[in-house]
Parts: C-alpha cells; structure tokens; sequence
C-alpha cells in the first residue's frame, strides 16, 4: 500500500538579491524617522511605509529592479475575475512589519553599507546639521557629487572599497525576515533573523490630483539650501505660492513699477519663537522646472515633520512639490539608481515620497 505523500515545502514568499547593498540601505535610511516601519511586497517591487503623529506619512518605494534578483509568490488565493467585475484591478500583495533601526544595522553589520555617519564633512550649515546626517556642500548644484562626498553618489564610492550582498527571504506570516550577508565573494558570511509582526492600519493620505493647487519640480539642491539654513528651533513652515502672470502683463508692470513689489511665485517662510526668516525663488527655469499654481496659496506645517524629510532630500536629485486645496502636502524625492541605464540596463529609480497634513491656522 503507497504511503501518502507528504506536502512539499512551499518556496518563500519573498526571494531578493543584490551584490551592493549601499542602494538599498540609503532609501531605507530616508525614512527612518520612526523604527516600526511597514514592508509591502508585490511583483513590482516593496514600499517601506513609516507614520509620525497621525500627520506625517513616509514612503520609501523601491521597484524589483533594484535588486540582481527578485521574486514573489502570493500568500493570498487567486482571485477569479468575473467579465462584469472590476477583480483584475485588485493588487495582491504581502505585508508585514520590522523595526527598520534593526534592518539597517543588519544591513551594516560590515560596515559597508554607506553609513551616513561616515559621510559627515564640514559644511557651512552648521547650525542644521546634527550627527548622522549627510554633508550639504552644494557646488555641484544638485548633481550629488562633491570632493566630500554628498548625495546618493556617497554610497557608491571607489572601486577598491569593499561590498556587502545580500540574500533576503521571507517565507510567509509568522516567519522572520532573513538576510544572509556576505562581505565579498571570498569574505565572511553571516545570517540575520529579525522578528515581523502583523502590520498596523496606516493613515490614509490620498493625494488627488484634480484637486492640486501648487505643482514645483525643481533640483532638490535649491530646496536643500533654503531648509538647511533654518534653526531647528523654528515652529512651523509655510510655503506661498502664487499664479505665474503672463508675458506681456509682466511686461507692462516693470515698465510701471519696481519689480520687488510683485508677488513671488514662490516663497518659503519659516517662524519661531525667535523670529522669522523667508526665501523667494525667481520665475526661472533654471531653477523651477516645472511651476504650476491655479490660485494663490499658503499652507504651514510643523518644521519638525518637514525636516525628517532632510536625510532623503539630501541624497536625491530632484524634487516634486504638490499640495491639494486642502492643504496636503506631497514630497516627493528622485533616488537615482546606480545600475547603469540604455542597452544593458533597464533600471527604474527610486524614489521616496512623505505626505504631511497642514497645520490649522490658529498655530
């Protein structure tokens, strides 16, 4: 009589490789600002989703291809799409959360993962910068490169230096998240478990674009200076914005009138207990690509949740600034990729996104 056979092991449901880890460890680094973090795992790639306050929402979204190797296998069952049901539209997905302080530190347990820390130089904004954060020299003007080493190009350095690669699985809910590291081909290897648990319902922070007011693409080098110059001992941050007026009216008004009295088109205002300072950006191309503003506008936030946005800012290139009529903020930061793009290469960069609600105006 044949012995029933028994169920065979199910592969896991997150496989991921990368010879480099320094990428992936500097987005993860961007939204660091609170340990419990959400990981999201689809075909496509993984978000890792952080929450401060019930205001601030960080989102770190990295795409399969960051990664040498990358494959997922659904928990959920297939869903059967009927003809008159919207089903195909549903995204599957697996989620689980980790405390993202100890995935970093795994990540660096060589002590070749780009360390912010080790990045630190000199800078003339020493009232902003604290230990731990990336140097701000800006003569490259937003390229991410400089003598000292800035931006995203910090965590790719010589070819001498060493590299750590990683193996990361997943097997499924209640299983751990496993890294298997390894500190070149011929180095020493080590094996990292770190516990997940069931993740916790987010805030929801939908930004509609039928209802934006203020759209600003601009180098993340220009609003890199303006919030690097602010105290820390700022309140709050109010950005201004106002509609771009038309060639020919603009004409007429410098023939009238000195150009300081025209409103900018965009301003940045910080506040406190000790004062106020402010900061105009002109109407040039060279320094707002992209400006769209359908009415004036002037929304204030925490300078505290702006500023946990300083670590991802500084190490990208560009910037898009978004805020709704109701006030919400979207900033989202371009983390290039490092994986060379054209014939031999189809990366997708990076990016990381934070949402920020606005303060009432009896702040």
């Amino acid at each position: 009589m044949s012995q029933p056979i028994e169920d065979e092991e199910l592969p896991p449901v997150l496989k991921a490789s990368v010879h480099d880890v320094r990428y992936f460890a500097a987005l993860l680094r961007g939204v660091n600002f609170i340990n419990r973090a959400t990981i999201t795992v689809t075909e496509r790639g993984l978000t890792i989703t952080v929450e401060e306050a019930r205001t601030l929402l960080g989102t770190a979204f990295i795409f399969s291809d960051v990664f040498d190797e990358y494959c997922y296998r659904s928990e959920n069952p297939p869903v059967v799409a009927s003809q008159d049901s919207q089903d195909s539209e549903i995204v599957d997905n697996t989620a689980f959360e980790v405390p993202l302080n100890t995935l970093i530190e795994c990540l660096n347990i060589f002590g070749t993962a780009g360390s912010t820390s080790a990045n630190v130089t000199t800078s003339k904004f020493k009232k902003w910068k604290k230990a731990g954060d990336d140097s701000d020299n800006d003569d490259d003007g937003g390229r991410g490169r400089s003598a000292g080493g800035r931006g995203i190009d910090s965590y790719f350095g010589g070819g001498s230096e060493k590299r750590t690669g990683m193996r990361l699985t997943y097997a499924g809910a209640g299983y751990p998240l496993t890294l298997l590291l390894a500190e070149d081909a011929t180095g020493p290897t080590t094996t990292c478990e770190i516990t997940t648990f069931d993740p916790e319902p987010h805030l929801e922070l939908d930004f509609d674009n039928s209802k934006m007011v203020l759209k600003i693409i601009l180098k993340s080098s220009w609003l890199r200076d303006a919030l690097s110059e602010l105290d820390p001992s700022f309140d709050k941050l109010t950005f201004i914005g106002n509609p771009p007026p038309d060639a020919e009216a603009t004409t007429s008004r410098q023939k009238q009138r000195p150009r300081d009295n025209e409103k900018p088109m965009l301003r940045i205002q910080a506040a406190g207990t000790f004062g106020s300072t402010e900061m105009d950006y002109p109407n040039d191309r060279d320094v707002l690509e992209t400006f769209e503003c359908t009415r004036s506008v002037r929304f204030s936030y925490r300078f505290a949740h702006i500023s946990r946005a300083l670590r991802a800012l500084q190490s990208s290139t560009k910037t898009s600034l978004r805020i709704d009529e109701e006030g919400l903020l979207s900033l989202q930061f371009l983390m290039p990729s490092p994986k060379p793009k054209g014939a031999g290469g189809t990366s997708t960069d990076a990016f990381i996104e934070f949402r920020c609600l606005a303060l009432d105006d009896e702040f």
